[in-house]
């Protein structure tokens, strides 16, 4: 019998460049060099930061607590666990915290940098992690604080160094007035490009209490994303899943599911029409569904929804979705219906969601065959720039590719 042969990952040194050496191959195959490539939903880890973070809580009783007690399970935000990191079986998990960096720029540019880099990627919309679970923090006012604390420390350390990253700021939702302060602190800040919603939370979206934020929003021109999470842990309808891959398909979809759907029958769309939403990390299966659910129920009950002038499935086509995690099932002719319905061309923007174990490189758009050249520019690039009013900004690794090429 043969022995198979592998490579003891244990033993060498971690590095990004190393790791996604096949996703580079890709970008030179298919010369992304050749047009924009922008990701509007990229991670990073905080927590790998948060000594630095907690300088910037602005409560000094917070900040101790903080500096002292930690982050996540059993730390300043009592959260629960989860499985989300599959120790052992995807290595840029542990190995991310033992990778060398030079001692400029920050650790976190750097990293960045190397992905982006690595993947093709021109032009970033940086997300934290662990703190997309923060609404279910018992606790609003530490929501708040590291929310405040992380914004500012993101745009002094990240955003004001590296063009090629930019950001949509967390919102402290469990506070609406502290929420409508973020957008007026942070709205000019260099690299800002919209504001987050982490809907993995037990509130009403549609509260009036909001209203002042998304007018605010909406005159100012930024979008606003509504980003999904697992929420494992915290609903008690996802803690009846005893194996992480349930919670995981349902919990994504669930959380945007639940908001959009309000959102669309409280009539948001016609409250703040020019508001450009972006519903991001939930796939796009649930779309079609929402849609024919919904504009059946419309057509049984539209009294119940005056503010709704047209079906529940036309305003969703005017919002902008993104890729990751695509279902990339055997049965193309439903993606390929399913990119039809919600006028992917225009409406669509692609997303890696690195470096999640179901990372989707930029071929999962690039290599389908349904799509026009002009569409696939559009979704890996063009709707974003689009979208969030972008500069295009080349990488030094693609200017390298053109030149060689010249």
């Amino acid at each position: 019998m043969d022995t198979v042969s592998y490579r003891d990952l244990s033993v060498e040194e971690f590095d990004t460049t190393t790791l996604l050496r096949h996703a580079s191959e890709q970008a030179i195959q298919r010369r992304y060099e050749d047009f924009l490539i922008v990701d509007i939903d990229g991670h990073h880890y905080e927590t790998g930061s948060f000594a630095q973070i907690c300088q910037y809580i602005e409560d000094p009783v917070l900040r101790d607590q903080a500096r002292y007690q930690g982050y996540g399970g059993g730390g300043i935000t009592q959260g629960a666990g989860g499985h989300q990191e599959m120790m052992g079986r995807v290595t840029r998990y542990p190995g991310r915290r033992k990778e060398k960096t030079p001692p400029t720029p920050h650790r976190d540019i750097t990293l960045t940098r190397r992905w982006m880099d690595a993947i093709g990627i021109d032009i970033l919309c940086l997300f934290p992690t662990p703190m997309l679970g923060l609404g279910f923090t018992p606790r609003v006012e530490v929501e708040v604080a590291l929310a405040r604390a992380y914004n500012r420390w993101l745009c002094e350390a990240v955003l004001a160094e590296e063009p090629r990253i930019k950001s949509s700021l967390y919102l402290p939702f469990n506070d609406p007035e502290a929420a409508f302060k973020v957008v007026e602190e942070f709205g000019d800040r260099k690299g800002v490009i919209g504001f987050t919603v982490c809907t993995a939370r037990h509130k009403q979206l549609y509260d009036n209490a909001y209203m002042k934020t998304y007018a605010a929003l909406e005159e100012r021109g930024f979008p606003l994303i509504f980003h999904s999470s697992l929420g494992g842990g915290h609903d008690a309808s996802l803690n009846l899943c005893n194996r992480f891959l349930a919670a995981h398909a349902l919990g994504f979809s669930w959380w945007n599911i639940l908001h959009c759907t309000n959102w669309l029958v409280n009539g948001l769309p016609e409250r703040f029409p020019k508001l450009k939403t972006v519903w991001v990390e939930s796939g796009l299966a649930w779309i079609p569904f929402l849609m024919q659910r919904l504009d059946n129920e419309w057509m049984m009950r539209s009294s119940e929804v005056p503010l709704l002038k047209k079906r529940p499935s036309d305003y969703m086509r005017e919002m902008y979705f993104s890729t990751q995690p695509m279902e990339m099932v055997n049965n193309r002719e439903a993606l390929e219906l399913t990119f039809k319905m919600i006028n992917a061309e225009t409406q669509l923007m692609y997303s890696s969601d690195y470096p999640h174990w179901d990372t989707d490189l930029p071929s999962t758009i690039y290599d389908l065959p349904f799509l026009s050249e002009h569409a696939k520019r559009n979704i890996l690039g063009g709707n974003a720039k689009r979208v969030f009013n972008l500069e295009p900004v080349i990488s030094e690794v693609k200017q390298r590719r053109l030149a060689a090429r010249v």
